[in-house]
């Protein structure tokens, strides 16, 4: 429960929080005419929700650079598993909880609780600060107003285990095309049973099909017509077939986790996004896996289309961010001590969002991390674009897509006929 008589402090710590993650707390105050808080040294306490804490390094690093910085303010971690995460902040949100931070897993949740005036807006931090380096940030404008920062900005890599590669003579072309992505996941399947080893693995995320496509032809998935699904939808339901992949309904009932396929050697190739990084490196530094992994651009259309530098923000962790709770007092700012919430998270593996050649060159020196030209060619795009817009309408679409998506994958439906419903749906359900 917040008094009145510590409401602005309260609030302008909840404010630097959400800036001192995107800005690695190396901000100096907003101006000498800011008001200070009502108690500045006062002992405040902010709840901030996360996901599976004990496994996402990211937030400790973050938390105790910010309490380095602020000794007077302790962050309460609220932990939810990273499954029921979305369902339980919206339930959470919808049941006016408190809690003063929430961590953002997608832009299709902040969209959804920015529209419905669950989040304090933050637009002035935006505009009274520096973050023309902070990348992803134009992700966040809801008709000109943020009410969230990116601490974070992930992409999508194809991942791959050196070794298996090695052993079976094989190379990966650059740049690499999806025939040859198709052609190269066969080859590398082998064994049967519990021995097998697949070519690739596909999490069963709409946007290892749906989102890929998007990015690499330009399609709007806001538009109703999915048309643009087809050729990617083929890919992935051909290597189903072939049993170049896991297939789709055994990894949902199984609940495959994508760090074990990879880690364990059960897969050759893999796209997955920046996110799973700190993953491997903690998972190498524990000894828990001796996999060697690179990681290239993703596929092509053709070995002349530039597309395959289009990468994926969002999904999952793809574009983290902060974003604080609505209250009713007035807002003040907090003053921003020096500290380092970027290096901080930059030393578990993360891609902060705060990006300078400093950050970069420590990011490519962690222990762990691949030395190859062609992985560190990966982590240079020529563009980022969001997985799923920003739009009042991104969450019911987004579901539709999903539903979809599990039916044509689980060959309830042809491609053709998923899409078609797709088109249908969106159209009837949401544009009109």
């Amino acid at each position: 429960m917040i008094t009145s008589g510590k409401g602005g402090a309260r609030r302008q710590a909840v404010k630097g929080l959400a800036l001192a993650g995107a800005l690695s707390l190396a901000l100096a105050a907003c101006g000498s005419g800011d008001p200070e808080p009502a108690d500045p040294n006062g002992k405040i306490t902010l709840s901030v929700t996360v996901w599976n804490l004990a496994k996402t390094p990211e937030f400790k690093a973050l938390f105790d650079a910010f309490q380095q910085a602020n000794p007077n303010i302790t962050i309460k971690p609220v932990d939810i598993l990273a499954d029921d995460y979305p369902d339980k902040v919206t339930t959470m949100l919808a049941g006016g909880d408190k809690t003063d931070v929430i961590t953002m897993k997608n832009v299709i949740d902040y969209s959804r609780y920015s529209s419905r005036n669950q989040l304090l807006e933050l637009t002035d931090l935006v505009k009274s600060t520096d973050t023309s380096k902070l990348a992803g940030l134009d992700a966040f404008d809801v008709s000109g107003k943020y009410y969230a920062l990116p601490y974070r900005q992930d992409f999508w890599l194809l991942y791959y285990n050196k070794t298996l590669l090695d052993k079976a003579g094989a190379k990966l072309p650059d740049p690499l095309t999806w025939d040859d992505y198709t052609k190269l996941a066969k080859e590398l399947t082998q064994g049967e049973g519990g021995d097998k080893v697949y070519g690739a693995y596909h999490h069963t995320w709409r946007s290892v099909v749906q989102a890929i496509s998007a990015a690499q032809t330009g399609g709007d998935q806001l538009s109703g017509d999915y048309t643009f699904f087809t050729d990617q939808y083929n890919v992935a339901k051909g290597l189903q077939d072939a049993g170049a992949v896991l297939d789709f309904g055994t990894a949902k009932s199984q609940q495959a986790d994508y760090r074990s396929q990879f880690e364990s050697g059960k897969t050759a190739l893999m796209p997955m996004g920046t996110w799973y990084i700190s993953g491997i490196l903690e998972a190498k530094a524990k000894g828990a896996t001796d996999v060697e992994w690179g990681a290239r651009p993703h596929a092509a259309a053709s070995r002349n289309d530039r597309r395959h530098h289009v990468r994926l923000a969002d999904r999952v962790r793809r574009q983290q961010a902060l974003g604080a709770r609505r209250r009713g007092q007035e807002v003040r700012r907090v003053r921003r001590e020096q500290g380092g919430g970027a290096e901080a998270i930059t030393k578990v593996g993360v891609v902060p969002a705060l990006q300078t050649p400093e950050i970069t060159e420590a990011y490519f020196g962690l222990e762990g991390m691949p030395e190859d030209e062609l992985s560190k060619k990966a982590f240079v795009p020529d563009k980022v674009t969001l997985e799923m817009p920003v739009s009042e309408n991104s969450s019911d679409i987004d579901t539709i897509l999903n539903e979809e998506h599990e039916l044509i994958m689980v060959n309830d439906k042809s491609v053709a006929d998923g899409i078609r419903t797709m088109n249908e749906r969106v159209k009837s359900e949401v544009l009109n």
